[in-house]
């Protein structure tokens, strides 16, 4: 009974950090619709949750990469999962407070492979693994989306050009749609994986499963289906920050960083690599900035953005190690309880300061510095020069 209540009480932990990632990576999928007026925000939430769903039924090859190819399985307790969602839960948390897009995958790798090292010692994690199936598309798939996105601008405005304004603007905003629409698919076929392979981790390590089996049917399901419902709340504070933050961005460059986006993303989760949906998505954001002429980037926002980037893993590493060093201190079950009586806590006290300074579907459609009249037209951002390219 003992290990049965243990394994429920990580398998809801693990569902609810599903749920925080969905809302916190719902800005990848439809931020730039957003802030183009191509979908209206409780629209696009719809939309991106629906498709998430249909995407985590896609492939399973993801879960298949987390739940075998980074640590050790005989190093793997119900306690190091539970510690791992810890680091995670709380990286998602705060960021989102802060309105950074950052990486909810590699906050999950980070607290797993932090709480493992605390329970079993490096020798636990299989580095080669990490190294290749997540440092380095980390560090490569913003380039290759940026790089696409940066091709795609410039040949759609090349394309473009003398197409009247008003048939312009419509043509490109139903493009974003069907382009957002594939971002959110895509994001189904990976980031609803990671969980799945997490929970497969946990009924492995609670000998519901053998070593090595695949993600159960009711984990897929439960996993597609709470991703969505967190993709439905909105995660307002990160549309704004990635739909307004970075470019001042428009219906052609929305439709060219989303196609970049679902490219890039379709392309890892065939393949099999844990790849951050929110650095493909930034990445391609940047490149659309940069295919314009002049170049129109915020810097600052991106130094931000980019340091956050570097210090998620460590971070819920260490996270994760420590909620498993407190949850071995205290022992057993009791441990393990109290270490997820501190995550909901955390949770809802999160959420209750949040209250004190909402955000809502308006502030996240539109930048913060420019009232709603002066939002882009069909030909080009108002606050640009407005001659387009």
């Amino acid at each position: 009974m003992g290990d049965t209540f243990v394994l429920v009480i990580v398998v809801v932990t693990a569902l609810a950090f599903d749920f925080t990632n969905g809302f916190h990576d719902t800005a990848n999928a439809m931020a730039t619709s957003i802030a183009t007026g191509a979908l209206r925000p409780r629209v696009a939430v719809a939309l991106s949750a629906a498709l998430n769903l249909v995407g985590a039924f896609v492939s399973l090859s993801v879960a298949a990469t987390i739940a075998g190819g980074l640590v050790r399985s005989g190093a793997v307790t119900l306690s190091v999962v539970l510690a791992g969602l810890v680091g995670a839960i709380t990286w998602n948390l705060v960021t989102w407070f802060l309105g950074i897009p950052s990486s909810s995958s590699h906050a999950l790798i980070g607290g797993v492979v932090g709480a493992t090292i605390a329970a079993a010692g490096g020798g636990a994690v299989r580095w080669d693994g990490l190294v290749a199936k997540v440092v380095v598309p980390a560090a490569l798939s913003p380039v290759i989306a940026g790089g696409i996105a940066i091709v795609g601008t410039v040949l759609v405005y090349r394309l473009s050009r003398g197409v009247p304004a008003g048939l312009l603007g419509r043509g490109f905003r139903l493009g974003q749609i069907g382009s957002a629409s594939l971002v959110s698919l895509a994001h189904g076929t990976n980031d609803a994986q990671k969980t799945m392979g997490v929970i497969t981790l946990a009924l492995i390590a609670g000998g519901s499963l053998p070593a090595g089996a695949r993600a159960p049917l009711w984990v897929v399901v439960s996993c597609a289906l709470a991703i969505s419902l967190g993709t439905f709340t909105g995660g307002w504070r990160v549309i704004r920050t990635l739909g307004t933050g970075i470019v001042d961005i428009e219906p052609r460059q929305g439709m060219a960083a989303e196609t970049a986006s679902a490219a890039t993303i379709l392309l890892s989760t065939y393949f099999g690599y844990s790849l951050s949906t929110t650095h493909v998505a930034t990445g391609s954001i940047l490149g659309t900035g940069l295919g314009y002429r002049p170049p129109d980037v915020r810097w600052g926002v991106a130094r931000r953005m980019a340091l956050a980037w570097l210090i998620t893993l460590p971070t819920a590493a260490v996270v994760g190690g420590l909620a498993e060093l407190a949850a071995r201190a205290m022992g057993g079950t009791s441990g393990i309880v109290v270490v997820a009586l501190v995550i909901a806590a955390v949770m809802g006290g999160v959420y209750l300061l949040s209250r004190r300074a909402p955000v809502g579907p308006e502030a996240a459609a539109r930048p913060a510095d420019r009232p709603p009249a002066a939002q882009d037209t069909a030909d080009g951002p108002a606050a640009r020069d407005g001659v387009g390219r």
